[in-house]
């Protein structure tokens, strides 16, 4: 069976994106940065194709970051590994709700 790769694309992001199927809660996927290096990262959470997972803890309230921009905010504490979507993620972007904030639009 091929490793599973989470892609963390800037030096910035605190995810890193999963390419692979069917990565289960508790699997270990290699986390491979825009440089090429590589580290094991232990998945919390059954993570779908293309999607996201922490690469660093995250605060409640603190910044999401992917591609070098902020796309959310953590709803609620988040641990490395740990899958990232709408259940713990606040987005920042197209809202009304919020001020426009730089970067974000």
């Amino acid at each position: 069976m091929e490793q599973a790769i989470a892609l963390q694309v800037n030096d910035l992001d605190n995810v890193a994106t999963i390419f692979a199927k069917g990565v289960c809660d508790g699997q270990v996927v290699t986390l491979k940065d825009k440089a090429g290096h590589t580290r094991p990262l232990t998945v919390i959470g059954d993570v779908p194709y293309g999607h996201k997972v922490a690469v660093d803890d995250i605060p409640a309230g603190g910044s999401i970051r992917k591609y070098g921009e902020q796309i959310g905010v953590a709803s609620r504490a988040i641990r490395r590994g740990e899958y990232v979507h709408v259940h713990n993620l606040d987005s920042m972007r197209g809202r009304g709700d919020l001020p426009e904030q730089e970067g974000t639009s």
